[in-house]
């Protein structure tokens, strides 16, 4: 006869009493492999700090991967999640809700958007990107003069999905899964002169994010992005951002990528503040047009306590000035690891940050500091990068600056032994 399943209480009070070493070995016995061991077993948070399974806390600096825009537990934004799943928790696409207009609106504002222009709400940053490509391949020219090409820049990340991983530079994340959909050509990242080469009749869009996050924070320039806007548009292809990482405040605006208005923006990550959800903006009549009824669809996307997240999100980020914050607050921190020893280049804007080390030890780095109390991350063997919750303060802050250069010593020491 088959048991009955346990209740969640039970199995998560069970699981609760175990230290991290016995969670982990669960965790192996239990998920897919694809993340690998994780670091620690994280199981509480608030404000710029989290808590593993054996009460160790730590500074996060990397919030969840520029996700957790408001810390962990703002009250304000957990109030109106929950009051949101009280009262209305989850609709079909047949219908819409109150909030779902109201957080489209507010991104059209923020997008500087023309009229005709509308949004597309997803569940993260690599289903905005699929949407996208989409709206790229209804820009496919006529019979006579096809359109079948995209372009992305070397080095770029735009998701894991299979349309998304079309655009995603790094070979080994794309080759394990050739071939993969559509013609995607590579043009070397911040060179108009390659751009204006690539970019023909024959081509649906141009990817750009404005600063590649995942490729060690390296900022491609207005005037790049305005010639990327000139070429497209006489070509009459489409010019996409992807502010998934940049966007909601990270860089200390709403948009890295303002002034210049391209044809779509995608984002995610900050929107929700930690809770799942994504959008794709199409900017004026003709683009938004592309796509028609029955074109593309979601099942969770936009549903009321995603967009509540995401109002909520905007009410804090406006509320406690937190875009001005990000600015200030980025640009001290710059400033303070260009002074260190052992750092080379400090890269980024607002508090999306990358910085290159001496040597091929920043994953020693890395281990030292959660070792220590610090979550970071490297996006490479010698580059760090920190993408702390908006809220975090300078005195915050300056406890990791204070112990860097022990981490590196102790990372360079490490790799000498090794």
């Amino acid at each position: 006869m088959n048991q009955p399943a346990p209740q969640p209480s039970d199995a998560l009070a069970a699981l609760g009493a175990l230290p991290s070493t016995a969670l982990t070995e669960r965790y192996t016995g239990s998920l897919l492999g694809v993340f690998g061991t994780p670091q620690r077993v994280l199981v509480r948070g608030s404000g710029a700090h989290v808590w593993d399974a054996d009460g160790k806390q730590y500074l996060d600096l990397l919030g969840g991967i520029a996700v957790n825009t408001l810390g962990h537990g703002h009250p304000l934004h957990t109030s109106v999640i929950s009051s949101q799943l009280a009262t209305l928790g989850h609709v079909s696409n047949f219908f819409t809700s109150p909030g779902q207009i109201a957080l489209a609106e507010s991104l059209l504002k923020i997008a500087s958007a023309p009229g005709g222009s509308k949004v597309f709400f997803t569940n993260s940053g690599t289903e905005a990107n699929e949407a996208a490509l989409k709206l790229a391949r209804r820009n496919s020219g006529s019979a006579e003069s096809p359109r079948t090409k995209v372009i992305a820049l070397e080095n770029a990340f735009h998701g894991r999905s299979l349309g998304a991983l079309s655009l995603t530079w790094k070979k080994a994340y794309r080759e394990p899964f050739e071939p993969l959909p559509g013609e995607v050509q590579w043009v070397p990242a911040g060179d108009v002169e390659a751009l204006r080469e690539a970019v023909d009749e024959h081509t649906q869009a141009v990817f750009i994010e404005p600063i590649q996050g995942e490729a060690g924070v390296h900022e491609l320039s207005t005037e790049y992005l305005r010639a990327a806007r000139a070429i497209t548009h006489e070509a009459g292809a489409l010019l996409i951002f992807d502010e998934v990482q940049t966007g909601m405040g990270r860089t200390g605006s709403y948009l890295a990528s303002a002034p210049v208005l391209p044809d779509a923006i995608t984002l995610a990550k900050g929107l929700g503040a930690g809770f799942p959800i994504g959008a794709l903006i199409t900017l004026g009549h003709e683009i938004s047009d592309l796509l028609k009824p029955g074109d593309h669809g979601t099942t969770f996307g936009g549903n009321p306590v995603a967009t509540a997240a995401g109002l909520a999100t905007l009410h804090v980020l406006e509320k406690e000035n937190l875009l001005e914050h990000a600015a200030s607050t980025g640009s001290w921190l710059r400033e303070q690891l260009a002074e260190l020893s052992g750092v080379t280049e400090v890269r980024g804007r607002g508090l999306l940050i990358g910085f290159d080390l001496a040597g091929d030890y920043a994953p020693e780095v890395v281990k030292a500091a959660l070792e220590v109390g610090f979550i970071i991350n490297t996006t490479g063997p010698r580059t760090l990068r920190l993408a702390p919750p908006l809220i975090i303060t300078r005195e915050q802050l300056s406890t990791f600056i204070d112990a860097l250069p022990g981490l590196i010593g102790q990372a360079m020491a490490h790799r000498k032994e090794h």
